[in-house]
């Protein structure tokens, strides 16, 4: 009766946080998109400032990091020094920037499929850079992502979703979103080697070093000069406080939805968060479509479900490595 009752409260876990990652990120994506094609007040204005939405984050997400170290974690745990973030901050500022710029260009659905592809640099730097030989499943889950995309972004718009977008314009967004996938590779790699470096580094150590150097320089680049696109975002804010509202709205959205994905990976591991939030990506395409008004064609589906059938298939891969590997400490 003790492990049923544990079994279930572990599944009431489990839900509880697939429930926390997807309303929290499902509703920051409907909040992206109305304060990227929303048209604000009796003039129709559009909000502009994209990459102030980053610095917003940024600050909420600092603050919010600040106040968990401070509830949950010993003062004196070893983790990194808060200037060893500086460079991975330089990336993460630039990286998240391009890719909530490219909705100035494309579609919202566009984007969420496009920087659903980051095995495709990641394995192409692997293979070019470091001669690494992947396997023909890991070829074929790439393979159906980069098909799915490519053909996602031959086929034709609707005129509806073009006439939303403030500059419509394929390349140019999938390439910002590629820029994205990029320097978001970076980061990852420069977060492992700290992580590596200073094993007690906890995930709100991580939160907080990489806001704060966010925060710094999101502030120097949108304030560093006396025209700086911050002061015209500010200056927007306060003329329609309802794009203000969804502003805060979203950071809030996203400072929870890192507190689930913390809480998953803590007790189901990085395999079952990976799961939800690729599920959560294509939910999200869902509502985007139905509540915002972006008609998919059968064509435009068809990709769609050729990038998550390629998605899914990587995770069963990475499930399948991680059933054999305690079968060989076992034969060992």
């Amino acid at each position: 009766m003790e492990s049923h009752g544990a079994g279930l409260r572990r599944v009431m876990v489990l839900a509880f946080c697939v429930a926390g990652i997807w309303s929290a990120y499902i509703y920051q994506g409907v909040l992206q998109e109305t304060v990227s094609t929303k048209r604000f007040g009796p003039n129709k204005e559009r909000f502009e400032h994209l990459a102030f939405l980053n610095l917003a984050q940024n600050v909420v997400c600092l603050i919010w990091s600040f106040i968990m170290i401070k509830i949950w974690s010993n003062r004196n745990s070893g983790g990194a020094p808060w200037w060893s973030y500086w460079s991975a901050g330089i990336t993460n500022t630039i990286g998240p920037a391009m890719g909530i710029e490219a909705l100035k260009y494309i579609s919202y659905p566009a984007q969420v499929l496009a920087k659903s592809s980051k095995m495709i640099p990641v394995m192409l730097m692997g293979t070019i850079v470091y001669g690494i030989r992947y396997t023909v499943p890991e070829y074929v889950c790439t393979l159906l992502v980069a098909g799915g995309v490519s053909m996602f972004a031959l086929l034709k718009t609707s005129s509806k979703t073009i006439s939303k977008l403030a500059h419509p314009n394929a390349p140019v967004g999938y390439g910002l979103c590629f820029l994205n996938l990029t320097f978001d590779g970076f980061t990852n790699a420069t977060q492992d080697s700290i992580k590596a470096s200073y094993p007690k580094t906890s995930a709100w150590d991580i939160m907080l070093g990489m806001n704060l150097w966010g925060t710094i320089y999101n502030m120097i680049f949108m304030f560093g000069w006396p025209n700086a696109s911050g002061f015209e975002a500010v200056q927007f804010c306060k003329q329609h406080p309802e794009a203000a509202w969804d502003i805060l709205m979203y950071c809030l959205c996203g400072a929870v939805g890192q507190n689930f994905i913390f809480l998953t990976i803590s007790r189901f591991g990085s395999l079952t968060n990976t799961t939800i939030t690729t599920t959560r990506k294509f939910v999200s395409i869902v509502v985007s479509s139905v509540l915002s008004g972006n008609p998919l064609s059968t064509k435009q589906w068809a990709s769609v479900i050729m990038v998550f059938s390629g998605l899914s298939y990587q995770i069963y891969l990475k499930w399948r490595k991680l059933q054999r590997m305690p079968k060989k400490k076992k034969s060992t």
